[in-house]
């Protein structure tokens, strides 16, 4: 069984990961180049840099998410690769996105990231904010 365990304050916390889960987070590959072009934009690259995701209070479901790109990570993150993108997520945030798919959309319902976590109960209706 693979496990993640992290102290958050006086609780630890065990995630039980699941075997099919290749990724703690997923890129579809429309995301991975408007990433790839946003980064490029800013002085980033893809290859070498990160982009970091967190979720952080606010929005009209109690959670939001933060989309930022890095180039440095703290002992505290947790590192890894998908679609050839580099991704961190702060210890806090993990829990909260573990199996998300991080999509772009450039429909005519709006365009940006679109995150699909699983572990969300009820999202707004714009997609940016979600509650567990």
């Amino acid at each position: 069984m693979n496990t993640a365990r992290f102290r958050n304050g006086c609780c630890i916390f065990v995630v039980i990961l699941n075997k099919d889960l290749k990724h703690m987070i997923n890129v579809s590959n429309t995301a991975k180049t408007k990433l790839a072009q946003l980064m490029g934009e800013d002085g980033f690259a893809i290859g070498n840099d990160y982009v970091r995701v967190g979720v952080k209070s606010g929005g009209c479901s109690g959670l939001s998410y933060d989309l930022t790109f890095d180039k440095t990570t703290t002992d505290t993150d947790k590192v890894f690769e998908a679609n050839d993108v580099r991704i961190v997520v702060d210890k806090k945030s993990f829990l909260y996105l573990v199996g998300t798919t991080l999509e772009f959309s450039g429909g005519l319902n709006g365009k940006g990231f679109v995150f699909n976590n699983p572990n969300a109960q009820r999202t707004c209706g714009c997609g940016e904010s979600f509650s567990l």
